[in-house]
Formats: C-alpha cells, structure tokens, sequence
C-alpha cells in the first residue's frame, strides 16, 4: 500500500489548484480510493483497499470555521484557485471564512465534495480528468 511520504512526494507538485487533476492522478496510480481532508488543521485521511488507512500530521496551528456559510463566495475563491490565482493556505482561509469543514474526494467518481461543520454539502465538483 502506500505511505504518508509518497503522498507528500506527490503533493510537492501541487503549486495551485489547476495542478489538482494531476495530483488526483498522482494518488490513483499510488492505490488511493479517496480521501478527507479537514480544513481547520489540513490533516487528511486517505484510504485505499481492503479498508487500509493512513493520515497525514495536521499543522500545529488551527483556523477557526465559520458557523456562517457562503456557498457563494466559496464558489468564487474555489474557481479562483482552481485557476492557479491563489495558494493553498489562502484556499484554506477562503475555506474556513465560508464556512467549509473539509472536503472528501472520490476517485472512482472523479468528485470532491464540500462540506459544512453540520455534514451538509456545499458544493460537489468533477475534477478533470487530464
């Protein structure tokens, strides 16, 4: 299966969001099924088959989520990003001040899915394929 350092190997490459269908690539091919990542400490948690799991190491400093939710300005500062116009801690702020608990990926859909603190969806994207 594979390792936290693969991932991290991988994720090296990622400058902004319009790197993101390759990275998704990247994880297929290392055996990744999907994964969550958590917004407030950026950990993430990936799985892969036969319910194998790892996570990565959060950052030692949090931010706070909003309890106001922004689907539309979320929007806005997601495209942003996925244009390569904003790094990824500013996509983390932007996350965290509309209101986005984490996002789950789901290869074998192609989808990432955006969510509040309550579990509800926000915003589902198809990630291009390349």
């Amino acid at each position: 299966m594979f390792t936290v350092k693969q991932i991290k190997d991988a994720h090296t490459k990622v400058k902004s969001g319009a790197d993101f269908p390759q990275y998704m690539q990247d994880l297929i091919a290392l055996g990744v099924i999907s994964f969550e990542t958590f917004v407030y400490d950026n950990h993430t948690n990936y799985y892969g088959t036969n319910d194998f799991k790892i996570s990565s190491e959060g950052f030692l400093e949090t931010l706070i989520i909003s309890d106001q939710i922004n689907i539309k300005q979320f929007q806005i500062d997601l495209k942003a990003h996925q244009q390569g116009k904003t790094d990824y801690m500013t996509f983390l702020n932007d996350c965290a001040r509309s209101g986005v608990e984490k996002w789950i990926v789901v290869m074998a859909k192609m989808t990432c899915s955006y969510y509040d603190k309550n579990g509800n969806e926000m915003v589902v994207e198809t990630i291009p394929t390349i």
